[in-house]
């Protein structure tokens, strides 16, 4: 199971960061900067993968690919396949490519919602239910599109409420 994806740029600050089990923000907190610590030592020539029992948990992986500068990151546990893992990171930056095209940490900051439908469409509860990147976009899309419509009929209505009263 996934237990978390974080998105964290070079300088240790969170820009995403999604759980899928109840941890209390201090715990999330702590174990971001556990994780920012590890991989900053990390040099560049070593694995992407990294057991996480001393800091994370018995039965805990993590593994992670920096992109410019940002680190995306997942956490799981044993039942999860640790280069399924590796390429599901680079499935979701393909799919941010396709919606931002050449994506950045500004991209993340601004569209802070778009970025977790994105990996909602992706992830369920832990588990992976799309690893192709047309069809999350599609979903995504048409979640805008909802959005949108949505948007234009409020606005519709409090119009026309202010109209007739």
């Amino acid at each position: 199971m996934i237990l978390a994806m974080i998105v964290i740029n070079n300088q240790g600050k969170p820009r995403l960061a999604k759980f899928y089990n109840y941890t209390p923000v201090e715990q999330q907190q702590q174990l971001i900067r556990s994780i920012y610590s590890v991989l900053c030592l990390q040099p560049e020539n070593v694995t992407n993968f990294i057991e996480g029992a001393s800091f994370l948990g018995l039965d805990t992986r993590l593994v992670y690919k920096l992109f410019a500068t940002l680190y995306f990151v997942f956490v799981f546990d044993s039942s999860e396949n640790e280069l399924a893992m590796f390429d599901l990171i680079q499935v979701y930056v393909e799919t941010l490519e396709k919606c931002f095209n050449n994506v950045c940490e500004l991209d993340i900051v601004l569209n802070y919602s778009k970025m977790h439908t994105i990996l909602d469409e992706m992830i369920l509860g832990g588990q992976v239910v799309e690893t192709n990147s047309e069809k999350v976009m599609q979903a995504v899309e048409e979640i805008s599109k909802l959005e949108k419509v949505t948007t234009a009929t409020k606005l519709i209505s409090k119009s026309a409420s202010l109209l007739w009263g």
